[in-house]
C-alpha cells in the first residue's frame, strides 16, 4: 500500500505537499478480498457512513484501512484513522478523535466543538476503529459530525453497527478458501523461510484453513506455529482443542468461538513463563516498552533477566506485535489477545497487584520526564509522554478507583503540566485536572500541585474565572499548610493572569514576588524561567525595554546551559519584541524565527501564533505589506484554536494594529484584504514554513501559491545545546515523587 502522507523531495523553488492523513504503512502483503474491496469502495460512494462489521479477528481494521488507502484521492483534506480500542473513559472519546486529526486547541471551547468546527468546511474521510465498548457515545459524536460537516465521510470498523440514520453496514465475512490458503502460506513462509507446501501439505493446509473458518487472525496464529510444528501436527492439535471446547462437534462452532479456540490453542502451546507474561502484559493500554515490561511483569516466578527472552518468543508467535515510533521500539497486544490474557490474569487473582505496579511505573515515568523537560532531553520527554498517553490515562483511572489513592491521580495529572501546557494538550489536561480534583482529598502537595496546574491551564485557555478560583484556593491552602512551593506557583500563575488581562504593573509585582519565593526554596526549572520571561514581558509593556532585554538574556543563558528549548522560545519572543521596538528589523527577525521554529516543533500553538504576529510586523517594516497581510491572515486562522485573539489585550494587540496600518498604507485597503484572506487559507504548517523565510529577497525567490505547505519531515528545526550537568532536584521534601506506600 502506498503511504502518500510523506511526499518525495521537491525542488528548492517548490513547497512540499502538506501531510494529509495518518494511515499507517502496511508491514506485510495484503492478501485477497478483491471483490469485497470493490464493493466497499462502491458503498462509500452511496453513503456518508459505512460500518464494516464482523467477528473478532476477521480483519476489519486491516480491511478498512486498505480501502481507505485506495480511495484517499477522493478527499482533498485527507484520510484520518482514529483507533478507539485503548480508550476506556467515554469522556476521552472526543479527545482521541481530536488527536487523530492532529488538532491542537488552547481555548476553553469543548473538544467536541473544536472537532465539529474543524470538519465543518473540509472534505475528509474519518476511519473509526475499535468503537464497540463506546458504541453509544461514539454514535452520538458521529451523528453530530455528519450533521454539521457536509463534506465528512465516516468509515467505521467494529463488531456491531453504530445504528446512526443513513448508515450502511458491510458484513465482513471470513476469507474464501483460496484467499485463506494464500494467507496461511504467505505467513508460514515468513516464519519458516523457504516453506513451499507439497500437494499433500497443501491439502492439509486447506483443511486447516477451513477448520479455522478462514479467520485471518486464527490463520496467522496457526502459521506462527510452523516454527516448531508441521502443518499436519498443527491440524491434529487444533482438532484436539476443538473437541475439548465443544464436546466433539467442531462443525457447530460459532465463529467467535472459533477465534477463541485459536487463541486458546496458541496459549496452550506456550510454556508456563510465556503464559504468565501474556497474562501480565494485558495490564498495558496501547504501546509499551521493554523497561516497563521488565519492571511491571517480573517477579520470583518470572525473573527480570528472563523477560526479554520470553517476550521474544511471544513476538515470534505473533502474540505480541512490535512497532517503531519516535520514542523507539515499542510493543503492543492485539485487543482480542489482550482480552484473553486479562481473563487469565483475573483467574490468577493477581490483577489488582499488577495494575498497581503498572500505575507506580507510570507515576515514576512521568516524574522523570518532568525532570527531563528541563534538560537537553526535552524533545525526547515530549515524545515519550506522547507515546505513553494511553498508559498514563489508565494509571490515573486506576488511582481514582480507590479513595485512598486519589492523591496519586492528582500527582500524576499535576506532574504532566509540561505536556498539557507545552505540547498543545490543554483540553485533555483540563479534563483530567477537573476530574481528579472532583474527589475529596486532603490538601497535600499533590492536590495543591493539581490546583496550580489547573490555574495555569485555565489562564492559557482564556478562562480567568476558573484560573482565579483554582489559584486562590491553592494559595490559601498552601499558606495554611506551609507548602511554600505551592504558594510560589500560585503567585506566579496569578501574575501570568495579570499580564494577559492588561495589568502589567500588578503582573510585575506578583512575578517578582514569585521569583523571590522560588529562590528561597531552591526551585529552578522551566516554570521558573517562564516566570522570568513573563516578568520581562510585563516590564517591556511598561516601557523599560533595556530591563526587559536584560531579564530575557539571562533566561537565554540558563536555557542554553541546561539545554532547555521551550522556555527559550518565549524568551526569544520577548527579545524579538524588544529588538523590533529598538532598531532595524534584522535582529528581531532572527530572534522571532528561532522562537517560531521551537514553538512549532513542540506543537505549542500559543508560542507559534504570537511569533507569527510579530513576524508579520517585521515584514511590514521591511516594506513587504503583501506578505505581512498574508501572515496576519495565517495568524487569524490559528487564534480560534488558542483563545481570544491576543488575549483581548491592548498591549499584545498594538503590534497587530501597527502592522495592519503599515500594510494598508503600502497596499491600499482592497489589496490588503485580498492578501489577508489568502493567508487564512494557510494551515499552521504552511504558515510557519512561509514565515521562516529569511527575508524579502528569499521570499521573492521562493514564492509559491498561498496554501502550499511543508511535509512533516521538512519541519524547520533547531539544534539543542550539548549535554550538560543534570539540574539538581528541588530541595523541598517530597518533590521527587509521591509516597507509594
Amino acid at each position: 500500500m502506498r503511504r502518500p502522507q510523506r511526499p518525495s523531495p521537491t525542488p528548492d523553488d517548490m513547497e512540499p505537499v502538506p501531510v494529509r492523513g495518518n494511515l499507517p504503512a502496511e508491514l506485510n502483503t495484503f492478501v485477497g478480498r478483491d471483490a469485497e474491496l470493490t464493493e466497499l469502495e462502491s458503498l462509500l460512494g452511496e453513503s456518508r457512513l459505512v460500518t464494516v462489521v464482523g467477528v473478532a479477528g476477521v480483519g476489519k481494521t486491516r480491511f478498512a484501512v486498505r480501502t481507505a488507502a485506495l480511495v484517499e484521492k477522493r478527499y482533498c483534506d485527507g484520510v484520518w484513522l482514529a483507533e478507539l480500542s485503548g480508550v476506556h473513559d467515554p469522556g476521552l472519546l472526543v479527545h482521541t478523535l481530536v488527536d487523530a486529526l492532529g488538532l491542537t486547541d488552547h481555548t476553553s471551547r469543548s473538544p467536541r466543538e473544536v472537532l465539529a468546527r474543524h470538519c465543518a468546511d473540509r472534505r475528509l474521510l474519518l476511519v473509526v476503529d475499535g468503537f464497540e465498548h463506546l458504541a453509544g457515545p461514539c454514535a452520538d459524536v458521529v451523528r453530530e459530525l455528519l450533521r454539521r460537516a457536509p463534506g465528512l465521510q465516516v468509515l467505521a470498523a467494529g463488531r456491531k453497527p453504530l445504528r446512526v440514520d443513513g448508515e450502511l453496514t458491510f458484513p465482513l465475512m471470513p476469507m474464501t478458501d483460496d484467499d485463506a490458503l494464500e494467507l496461511f502460506v504467505r505467513r508460514a513462509a515468513a516464519v519458516r523461510p523457504g516453506f513451499r507446501p507439497t500437494d499433500g501439505e497443501r491439502d492439509t493446509a486447506r483443511e486447516l484453513c477451513r477448520r479455522l473458518d478462514g479467520i485471518p487472525l486464527a490463520l496467522e496464529l496457526a502459521a506462527g506455529r510452523l516454527r516448531a510444528l508441521t502443518t499436519e501436527q498443527v491440524l491434529q492439535r487444533l482438532d484436539d482443542r476443538f473437541r475439548l471446547l465443544t464436546g466433539g462437534s467442531p462443525s457447530a462452532l460459532p465463529r467467535h468461538q472459533t477465534l477463541r479456540t485459536a487463541i486458546g490453542w496458541s496459549h496452550e502451546l506456550c510454556d508456563p513463563g510465556q503464559r504468565l507474561l501474556w497474562a501480565r502484559l494485558s495490564v498495558f493500554a496501547g504501546q509499551f516498552d521493554l523497561e516497563a515490561v521488565e519492571y511491571i511483569c517480573s517477579g520470583p516466578d518470572l525473573p527480570a533477566d528472563s523477560v526479554l527472552d520470553v517476550l521474544d518468543e511471544l513476538l515470534a508467535q505473533s502474540v505480541v506485535l512490535r512497532e517503531d515510533s519516535a520514542a523507539g521500539s515499542r510493543y503492543r497486544l492485539l485487543d482480542t489477545v489482550r482480552e484473553y490474557g486479562a481473563e487469565w490474569l483475573r483467574a490468577t487473582g493477581d490483577a489488582g497487584r499488577l495494575r498497581r505496579r503498572h500505575r507506580d511505573w507510570y507515576l515514576g515515568l512521568a516524574t522523570w520526564c518532568e525532570l527531563d523537560w528541563f534538560s537537553p532531553r526535552q524533545a525526547e520527554a515530549a515524545a515519550r509522554i506522547d507515546s505513553e498517553l494511553p498508559n498514563l490515562r489508565r494509571a490515573m483511572e486506576c488511582s481514582m478507583e480507590n479513595p485512598e489513592e486519589v492523591h496519586l491521580a492528582q500527582y500524576l495529572a499535576g506532574t504532566l503540566w509540561f505536556y498539557w501546557a507545552g505540547c498543545g494538550r490543554l483540553a485533555e489536561g483540563r479534563h483530567w485536572l477537573d476530574h481528579v480534583l472532583e474527589e475529596e482529598s486532603p490538601y497535600d502537595h499533590s492536590r495543591l500541585k493539581a490546583l496550580w496546574v489547573l490555574g495555569h491551564v485555565a489562564v492559557l485557555q482564556g478562562d480567568p474565572v476558573g484560573a482565579v478560583s483554582a489559584l486562590q484556593e491553592c494559595r490559601e491552602e498552601g499558606e495554611r499548610s506551609g507548602d511554600a512551593t505551592a504558594v510560589a506557583y500560585a503567585v506566579h500563575r496569578t501574575g501570568c493572569l495579570s499580564i494577559v488581562t492588561d495589568d502589567p504593573a500588578r503582573a510585575e509585582e506578583l512575578l517578582r514576588e514569585a521569583l523571590g519565593r522560588y529562590r528561597e526554596i531552591g526551585e529552578l526549572n522551566s516554570n521558573v524561567l517562564m516566570a522570568q520571561v513573563e516578568l520581562g514581558m510585563a516590564v517591556a509593556f511598561r516601557g523599560d525595554l533595556e530591563a526587559a532585554a536584560a531579564i530575557c538574556d539571562e533566561v537565554r543563558e540558563i536555557c542554553e546551559d541546561h539545554g532547555e528549548r521551550w522556555a527559550l522560545a518565549y524568551a526569544l519572543y520577548v527579545l524579538g519584541y524588544v529588538a523590533l521596538r529598538s532598531g532595524p528589523s534584522g535582529r528581531a527577525r532572527r530572534m522571532l524565527g528561532e522562537s517560531l521554529s521551537i514553538a512549532h516543533t513542540f506543537h505549542d500553538l500559543l508560542g507559534t501564533v504570537l511569533s507569527l504576529e510579530l513576524l508579520a510586523l517585521v515584514t511590514a517594516t521591511e516594506g513587504d505589506g503583501a506578505e505581512a497581510a498574508v501572515l496576519q491572515g495565517a495568524a487569524d486562522r490559528i487564534w480560534p484554536s488558542v483563545g481570544l485573539p491576543l488575549f483581548g489585550s491592548t498591549h499584545y494587540g498594538r503590534p497587530r494594529a501597527e502592522c495592519e496600518e503599515r500594510a494598508r498604507a503600502q497596499l491600499g485597503d482592497a489589496t490588503y484584504d485580498v492578501e489577508r484572506l489568502s493567508g487564512r487559507r494557510l494551515d499552521a504548517q504552511a504558515a510557519v514554513a512561509r514565515a521562516l523565510r529569511a527575508g524579502p529577497d528569499d521570499r521573492a525567490a521562493s514564492a509559491g501559491a498561498p496554501g502550499a505547505g511543508v511535509a512533516e519531515s521538512g519541519t524547520p528545526g533547531t539544534g539543542t545545546a550539548g549535554e550538560t550537568r543534570r539540574p539538581a532536584a528541588s530541595r523541598t521534601p517530597g518533590r521527587g515523587g509521591p509516597e507509594l506506600g
